[in-house]
């Protein structure tokens, strides 16, 4: 098979002569056909979401089996796209341990791995005592409307829960956020009973029924990291 030459287009008529001794006389080739510009490397879904995720956490590789099992089953059980995988129903993980144990680190790790299997991800973050603030009644804010914004997100993850104040109001927020058949990612420092007492029953029993725990262990690593 030969190939095909691709010829700069012949202009003909008078408007077209005319044209092309303007160009002449500016010294350019009528007949020079312009380059393409070079293209420019694509962006890609982990590089945005690095863009969003805190610096401390931007290089963040979940590296605990539980996690990383999620993370490969939740990419698997994905519903096909034109763009990849996306995220449909699955199972939410409670990320469970004492302050500097790596928690946030777990979560954060198991968003990049998602983003690295491929998956269409659209996700929000963000800690409990920031969630109760965004969400606070106030003047001209629609508080539902967010509140409906985060419940319908793909993925969650709900950092540091139980660490912020508590009343019916935030019971009742918890519950009707993570009352949802979407993966969650939640973390928090408190054990189950602790948490059944600052959060109440209902939502303390919808994480036992809706979350697999990890429970991670060890001395705070903020502590004893390098200067």
């Amino acid at each position: 098979m030969t190939g095909t030459l691709t010829r700069a287009p012949h202009r003909v008529g008078p408007l077209a002569d005319r044209l092309n001794g303007i160009l002449a006389d500016r010294g350019i080739d009528p007949t020079t056909t312009a380059e393409e510009p070079p293209t420019e490397p694509a962006v890609t879904a982990l590089e945005l979401a690095d863009a969003r995720i805190p610096a401390r956490y931007r290089r963040a590789l979940a590296d605990h089996p539980q996690v990383t099992a999620w993370a490969d089953q939740v990419a698997h059980a994905g519903r096909p796209g034109p763009g990849g995988p996306g995220i449909a129903e699955g199972p939410s993980l409670l990320i469970v341990g004492p302050t500097g144990t790596g928690k946030t680190h777990q979560a954060y790790g198991a968003i990049r791995a998602l983003l690295r299997l491929g998956v269409r991800l659209r996700w929000e973050a963000t800690t409990t005592a920031d969630l109760y603030a965004r969400l606070r009644p106030r003047a001209g804010h629609d508080a539902e409307r967010d509140l409906q914004t985060l419940a319908r997100c793909p993925l969650l993850l709900l950092d540091d829960l139980g660490a912020a104040k508590t009343s019916e109001w935030t019971e009742e927020l918890t519950y009707r956020l993570i009352n949802h058949l979407r993966p969650t990612l939640i973390t928090t420092n408190l054990p189950t009973a602790e948490l059944r007492a600052a959060l109440g029953d209902r939502v303390a029993s919808r994480l036992a029924e809706m979350t697999e725990r990890v429970i991670l262990t060890g001395p705070d690593r903020r502590r004893h990291s390098p200067a």
